[in-house]
């Protein structure tokens, strides 16, 4: 029996549940999904009690029963209420939930108030229940934003500077929460283990309506919500892979102390991407758009679309990210980009969530 896994001779978990904080949430249900699939008995939290149908019936959709191998229970990270309970009896706990609008908040500490305190929420109580080791899903916006290049390759020893322009306040709350995560676990921490996933663009297949502000890309390339396409690179990974290299970071005695970058490839254009949707989908992407509109345009529109504002500063910037971390010291295998692109448009497409293409599709 491995000590540090937690797993007998069968290959199964052994120990209490495991914490995934955010079940609703794009990525906090696929966590959910591949704990349940391990064998893992899982606890998850939502913000209220209604969104317990929310995570079952996405499971549902994803093929799962789990029944009495998850439990749900209510707690928000604005509030200390609910915390320790969540926390108790837990091994592990996957902390993904955080707060990512698709639009700019009027004032930043909408979002780094909930991602900083909710953080230190989170971390409290499981050092307080006795957790062995805490997985924070942080971000690669907290590793590239800030800097001058307009050009660079990014690797976990990189932190995003908050002194350096147009820092988003979605990077900014991601960079001081993380911050704050390794600060208490030296300080306070108590012997508690924490270990970091910094994902980039997260695509993938869609369960429901709550998913990854990357996704709304793909569905606003197939809605056609735009003439063209901006001048904007993003790298990506698939929400399948992320979940697995959480799993991985959790037990693995290598991960202790460590971030991981979660990136499957290099930079992609948005034509790249449109690209890929055309080749890929036939006749449900056939009205994808694939000309590139200048870069005045989009300033321009940005005037009165809150979502494409966000993304003024990053036009012509290229961000690699470097996950050879993750590769060498864990074994993670990710999948091509090019298939978190497809699955995310067909499961889109699936469930009706594409407003322009969702007739053509069988």
């Amino acid at each position: 029996m491995s000590e540090e896994t937690g797993e007998g001779a069968s290959g199964g978990p052994r120990g209490g549940p495991v914490l995934v904080t955010g079940g609703s949430g794009f990525l906090g249900v696929h966590c959910v999904l591949r704990l349940l699939e391990a064998g893992h008995r899982v606890r998850t939290t939502v913000r209220t009690p209604a969104r317990e149908e929310t995570v079952r019936e996405m499971l549902r959709t994803a093929g799962a029963e789990p029944g009495d191998a998850l439990d749900v229970v209510v707690a928000d990270l604005t509030s200390d209420e609910g915390w320790a309970a969540a926390a108790k009896d837990c091994a592990y706990v996957l902390h993904v939930a955080s707060p990512y609008p698709p639009t700019v908040p009027r004032h930043e500490d909408e979002l780094i108030v909930p991602a900083r305190d909710g953080t230190l929420r989170v971390l409290r109580a499981a050092r307080d229940a006795g957790v062995r080791r805490t997985v924070l899903t942080s971000s690669f916006a907290s590793i590239s934003y800030g800097h001058a290049e307009r050009e660079r390759t990014y690797t976990e020893r990189d932190w995003s500077n908050l002194d350096g322009p147009h820092l988003s306040a979605y990077a900014k709350s991601k960079t001081l929460a993380e911050r704050a995560a390794w600060d208490f676990v030296e300080r306070e921490g108590d012997g508690l283990e924490l270990s970091v996933i910094n994902p980039v663009g997260v695509l993938g297949p869609v369960f429901g309506p709550d998913y990854s502000t990357s996704i709304t890309l793909v569905q606003r390339l197939l809605d056609r919500d735009l003439p063209g396409v901006p001048r904007l690179s993003f790298c990506f990974a698939d929400v399948r892979d992320l979940a697995d290299l959480h799993l991985r970071a959790m037990t693995d005695p290598a991960a202790r102390g460590e971030r991981f970058l979660g990136s499957s490839g290099g930079p992609m254009w948005v034509a790249d991407v449109a690209h890929v949707l055309r080749d890929r989908l036939g006749p449900p992407a056939a009205r994808v758009p694939t000309r590139r509109i200048p870069d005045a345009l989009i300033r321009l529109a940005s005037r009165m679309d809150a979502t494409l504002r966000g993304f003024v500063p990053d036009l012509g910037l290229v961000r690699g990210a470097n996950a050879d971390k993750a590769r060498d010291v864990l074994g993670w295998r990710p999948r091509p980009p090019e298939e978190a692109i497809v699955a995310t448009a067909e499961s889109l497409l699936r469930l009706g969530l594409v407003k322009s293409a969702a007739s053509q599709y069988t």
